[in-house]
């Protein structure tokens, strides 16, 4: 890929990331940024990613080839309108919101439809911040891009080249069926992780028994309530027709699964439960999806002092790296038990095969 130069409004979780992934693929690219927190963009500089820290959005701008619009799905829109008379005809526009319908109306009226590539990659952690971007969040996630109809198609091409170089899967796709599905597979899933947690919040006991055994599973499935709550709010003010519509589904079926089990109705509830494990267990794991993929085992050992350790040692003798270990603080398991988390599948893998060997009995539901 030819030298490029890359400006960034706004520098977060995803847009580090792409700066990051931009930067170790590509070291000789330029890349210039502004965000209102101006020590965000001086640490990317300390940290080489940023070669231009700047100080509000301006002239510098238009020596761009690409501008990642990186802020909240409204912040983009204002960003937009005061990017505006800094715009090269060249230079390629992108975004990286959930959403897509507001800032494809928002270029259709400030005339940027030849300019302006949708962009969102379908990735991230339930952390925010520059300070936990890293390239390797967009390897192998689906990177969907939502072109205008006036889009060029050697500009088209030429972004999914680069959503290529940067280790992610280009997926083009229709702006108005981008939103429906993130409606369905990201944003209503977030509604519902936090309605569990307040579920669990509002009716706990004045002891926090809830809170204090809430492990594993419950842990798993609600971590994504940790996303900003700011961020979520303009999710769902701006999608608001896909999420409505698609909670009101979700609330009949809760309805439906309800009356089954205030009637005992053990055929359903089992077809309730079989339909859904077998639907989820045909998903695809190539690409790490709206919630980055987790390597993840539970490891039985006997509760007793340095039983952790001798894990832990096991693993790095054989060169295996260990992202994050923990004690399962209940027991649905016979005997105490490890989680163990590793950087990718090959680490996994490895690990399973040692600990195997070693005689422990390893979990990876």
């Amino acid at each position: 890929m030819d030298f490029k130069t890359y400006g960034f409004i706004g520098l977060g979780l995803i847009g580090g990331s792409i700066a990051r992934a931009i930067k170790a693929n590509t070291p000789e690219s330029r890349i210039m940024a502004y965000t209102p927190h101006r020590a965000t963009v001086d640490a990317a500089f300390d940290e080489g990613i940023v070669d231009l820290p700047l100080d509000a959005i301006g002239e510098d701008f238009r020596s761009c080839d690409y501008i990642f619009l990186c802020a909240p799905v409204e912040v983009n829109n204002w960003n937009l309108e005061s990017l505006l008379p800094y715009i090269d005809p060249r230079t390629t526009i992108t975004d990286i919101g959930s959403v897509k319908t507001s800032i494809h109306e928002k270029v259709k009226e400030l005339s940027l439809e030849e300019q302006f590539i949708g962009g969102h990659p379908m990735a991230g952690t339930e952390r925010i911040g520059y300070g936990n971007s890293k390239a390797s969040l967009l390897e192998n996630a689906y990177y969907i891009l939502t072109k205008t109809d006036k889009t060029d198609e050697k500009r088209l091409s030429d972004y999914v080249e680069l959503v290529r170089t940067i280790g992610a899967i280009p997926l083009v796709v229709p702006y108005l069926q981008h939103d429906y599905a993130t409606a369905a597979i990201s944003h209503v899933p977030h509604v519902i992780s936090a309605s569990l947690v307040n579920l669990v919040k509002d009716n706990d006991t004045e002891d926090h028994l809830l809170k204090t055994i809430a492990a594993g599973g419950f842990k798993d499935i609600t971590r994504i309530s940790s996303s900003s709550p700011v961020m979520w709010n303009q999710i769902c003010t701006t999608n608001k027709e896909n999420i409505s519509s698609l909670l009101s589904s979700y609330i009949d079926a809760l309805c439906d699964i309800k009356l089954a089990i205030d009637e005992k109705d053990e055929d359903k509830i089992l077809d309730f439960f079989t339909s859904a494990r077998e639907y989820r267990e045909s998903f695809s794991d190539l690409s790490s999806g709206p919630i980055k993929k987790v390597y993840r085992i539970k490891v039985e050992i006997d509760d007793k002092p340095g039983n952790l350790a001798r894990v832990a040692t096991l693993l790095s003798d054989n060169n295996i790296n260990i992202k994050n270990i923990g004690i399962v603080h209940n027991r649905e398991y016979e005997r105490g038990t490890l989680r163990i988390e590793f950087h990718d599948e090959a680490g996994l893998d490895k690990a399973q095969e040692i600990l195997s060997k070693s005689g422990y009995t390893i979990y990876t539901k």
